[in-house]
């Protein structure tokens, strides 16, 4: 699987998603993705698996040096005066340091920089590689960027989502653009263009939309499931699409959103 490139930071193509991914269930999944070639795992302080995503981590036989993890600081703890504990708190329930730590949403009220100023304290600290942001708009990247050195913004991002105005942003920035829900949440399972273009290639209609995403430059995704097997089947999907079949799923764009609550930011028309 290949990494991608971004401000300094190398980032696999696919990690695994845990959001909804509780306890003993985020676990198994952790450790199943580690056991069969994952080195890209995401959590987040909102989805309340930090510790064992941490344990996981901990008990495998991967080295620690050759995982790349992600969370996020909750969008309620974004004041200067509430980073610091909340950081400090992911870092203990990991028990390890963080590659990637991002700003799970933007806020409407608390300034970016003033975010992003605190969590640089853990860089220069050595407990956090590199800073990032989720669910920013194009806009909010460009304004974010100049406050700090950033490697990706983490957004929703499928063949029935286009994101041509983050994409374009995170290009003209060097950053990454890491793909959740990338499979809108199982609506693409039932896609007849991905079954069709799946069975010229051995593969299911999962597999063709993830190696849509990956196979776009400075684009990485991060399917979740607990299944071991769907899990393998995840990351099996660095094979190569035609032109052809790639321009008939970006004629898939629909604008659906699957995860779009109250406080969400202006979405770029998309």
């Amino acid at each position: 699987m290949h990494v991608v490139q971004a401000n300094g930071a190398e980032i696999p193509a696919v990690g695994l998603g845990t959001w909804l991914s509780p306890g003993e269930a985020c676990r198994g999944a952790v450790a199943a993705a580690l056991e069969c070639g994952y080195r890209h795992i995401d959590t987040a302080q909102l989805y309340g698996n930090e510790a064992w995503v941490g344990a996981a981590l901990a008990d495998s036989a991967v080295a620690r040096d050759e995982v790349f993890l992600t969370t996020k600081v909750r969008r309620d703890l974004l004041r200067p005066d509430q980073v610091a504990a909340s950081v400090e708190g992911s870092l203990q329930r990991l028990g390890t340091h963080i590659d990637l730590l991002l700003i799970h949403w933007p806020s409407r009220s608390i300034p970016v920089a003033d975010t992003l100023g605190a969590m640089q304290r853990f860089v220069e600290r050595g407990d956090v590689s590199h800073l990032g942001v989720s669910n920013f708009t194009a806009a909010q990247v460009r304004e974010a960027a100049i406050h700090a050195k950033l490697v990706c913004n983490q957004v929703e991002y499928h063949p029935y989502l286009a994101q041509r105005a983050v994409k374009a942003a995170c290009d003209g920035l060097g950053m990454a653009l890491v793909a959740y829900s990338p499979l809108a949440h199982g609506h693409l399972l039932r896609e007849p263009v991905l079954d069709e273009i799946g069975r010229a290639h051995g593969r299911s209609a999962a597999q063709v939309a993830l190696a849509w995403l990956i196979g776009q430059p400075g684009v990485a995704a991060i399917p979740k499931s607990t299944n071991p097997g769907r899990i393998r089947q995840n990351l099996d999907v660095d094979f190569a699409l035609t032109g052809e079949e790639r321009a008939r799923i970006d004629a898939l764009a629909r604008g659906l959103r699957t995860c779009a609550p109250p406080f969400s930011p202006d979405w770029d028309p998309s």
